[in-house]
């Protein structure tokens, strides 16, 4: 977890604080109001709230307490950002690219249509094959469905290209790079 994620989450690691950020985002604007809305003290309500404007997710302006959205959506998005440009480390830049492009948050979002990028990502889930193990097609399944719906076309793909051979109902790898780990 990076150094916002954590300050959020440490901000909201609290019970108390946890009911007043909520009862802020239900629309609660001032300490009286808040109060209601969660059953604290204004002791407690004004203890949790100086945590919560030091991590920057509550401001005070005249017209009373705000709840700041964009600092968690903000946190949130820069981090889908970070792991999206993660899924393509180990590869080269090129391919890393490609990946990129395609996997978003682990999913395959779309199978590319031109082959030379199609290939990238035919290799990167031949990486999920053991090489020397046999699978039945039902394994096979389970494992490409981990990241796209279109099984059958991931299979055909990959049998297509040279990463994956079958016969007989039983699928084994026989192409692609190998990680050394």
């Amino acid at each position: 977890m990076d150094g916002d994620a954590e300050r959020i989450v440490a901000a909201l690691a609290d019970r108390d604080r946890l009911r007043v950020a909520a009862a802020l985002v239900l629309g609660a604007s001032s300490v009286a109001e808040i109060g209601v809305t969660t059953g604290l003290d204004a002791r407690s309500i004004e203890k949790a709230m100086s945590r919560l404007i030091a991590a920057g997710l509550v401001t005070k302006a005249r017209t009373g307490y705000r709840f700041e959205h964009d600092e968690i959506l903000g946190t949130a998005r820069a981090a889908s950002e970070r792991r999206d440009t993660e899924e393509g480390l180990g590869h080269p830049p090129s391919s890393s690219a490609v990946l990129r492009t395609f996997i978003r948050h682990g999913r395959l979002v779309t199978i590319p249509a031109v082959r030379s990028k199609r290939l990238v990502v035919l290799d990167h889930l031949a990486q999920e094959f053991e090489p020397g193990l046999r699978y039945l097609e039902s394994d096979v399944n389970l494992i490409l469905a981990q990241y796209h719906p279109d099984v059958a076309s991931l299979r055909r793909h990959l049998v297509d290209e040279g990463f994956m051979e079958r016969e007989a109902g039983e699928y084994w790898r026989a192409g692609g790079t190998v990680s050394l780990d």
